[in-house]
């Protein structure tokens, strides 16, 4: 809901990978087939043959996945089936090795979208300063200057949407939300000491410190059942997927674990003002303080949040590992694109026009999978 590179610098290995890795990721290898496997029923409907290399919208994709992405929209409702699934408690059953070659097929999807975004935003996240000080300046300057940043969207929210508007919003906002507690944990495996513990700390608050009645994910459940909202993936605007599914591949895949810190790490900089706003608007049309809670909350909680975050895990990470900072910078962009797409569809839902950009370059779609 708070929706609402690679290059080493300091001559330090980085971390879980090999020291004589390449160390510019994008450099591909050669070879690949021309043209992709057919579809059958355990592979995602989004992946489509590429009739040959030339016909391949990007070529540097082209290892990642032997097909072309096509339909954005169903590539994110595929991608948002399969993590409710897969993130879900499950038993054994006899079908796993059927399940195993799902699994392949999606991981391969998902990963190809996340290197679409990652070309997007690989400029800007060079230009990333390496020095700690000047990295966490970079860092919180996102706030004002990164993608989607003060939409006009939520000064709309906040004093002029009406309950029908309103409603719709929260309800694709609740579609599309990955379960920040969950991502903290799952990104926390394995990191260094002191990020570890304010991802602990951090996790700590989202589960109420052991109090029911306080998780966060919770409270956000009550507030969409006191308001009735029935939010599903096949009704979901398809940026709205994409945000979450982006989040979910941050957080469960180990190489984009840095990815993941500066993702979280946005959310917690960037979500207040947001969160504010749709919670004026709540209380505006009169919506009861079960609904408000979760927004008024994370519009307070999270100041007191991004500080820590920045203090004690971007800050030990930039000094003890700097070779980690451009994908933590990537990771941040990625976030807060998705976020911006989001709130241009929901503007074009509500026929608020288009919002200035002054500060992002990016299209407002990846051109690879128009």
């Amino acid at each position: 809901m708070r929706g609402v590179s690679r290059a080493l610098i300091a001559g330090k290995p980085m971390l879980n990978s090999p020291s004589n890795a390449p160390l510019d990721d994008r450099v591909r290898s050669e070879g690949d087939p021309a043209g992709g496997p057919r579809r059958d029923l355990h592979e995602p409907r989004s992946f489509a043959p590429a009739a040959s290399r030339a016909a391949a919208p990007d070529q540097s994709l082209a290892p990642y996945a032997p097909s072309a992405l096509c339909d954005p929209e169903g590539v994110q409702i595929d991608l948002a089936h399969w993590n409710h699934e897969r993130l879900g408690p499950a038993l054994p059953a006899r079908g796993w090795h059927l399940d195993l070659k799902r699994q392949s097929a999606m991981l391969l999807l998902e990963s190809t979208w996340i290197e679409t975004l990652r070309e997007e935003v690989y400029d800007r996240a060079q230009a990333a300063p390496r020095r700690p000080a000047a990295f966490i300046a970079w860092f919180e300057d996102l706030k004002t200057t990164g993608p989607g940043q003060s939409d006009p969207l939520f000064p709309w929210l906040a004093e002029h949407a009406d309950e029908d508007a309103m409603r719709w919003f929260l309800t694709q906002e609740a579609a599309g939300e990955a379960g920040f507690d969950d991502l903290v944990a799952l990104t926390q495996v394995k990191l260094p000491t002191e990020a570890k513990l304010e991802l602990a700390r951090n996790y700590w608050d989202e589960m109420g410190r052991g109090n029911v009645g306080g998780m966060h994910g919770p409270m956000l459940t009550r507030a969409i059942d006191a308001l009735n909202l029935q939010p599903s993936i096949d009704q979901t605007v398809w940026p709205s997927l994409a945000l979450a599914n982006t989040m979910t591949a941050f957080a469960t895949v180990r190489r984009y674990a840095w990815h993941s810190v500066g993702a979280l790490g946005v959310v917690e900089l960037t979500a207040p003002g947001r969160v504010a706003l749709v919670g004026a608007g709540l209380k505006r049309l009169g919506f009861p303080p079960v609904v408000r809670k979760y927004f008024d909350l994370h519009a307070v909680l999270d100041i007191k949040h991004s500080e820590d975050w920045n203090a004690n895990a971007l800050r030990p990470l930039a000094e003890e590992h700097p070779e980690c900072l451009p994908f933590i910078a990537e990771g941040a962009l990625m976030r807060l694109i998705c976020g911006r797409r989001c709130f241009d569809v929901y503007r074009e839902h509500f026929k608020l026009g288009a919002a200035t950009r002054t500060t992002d370059c990016t299209p407002a779609l990846p051109s690879r999978l128009q």
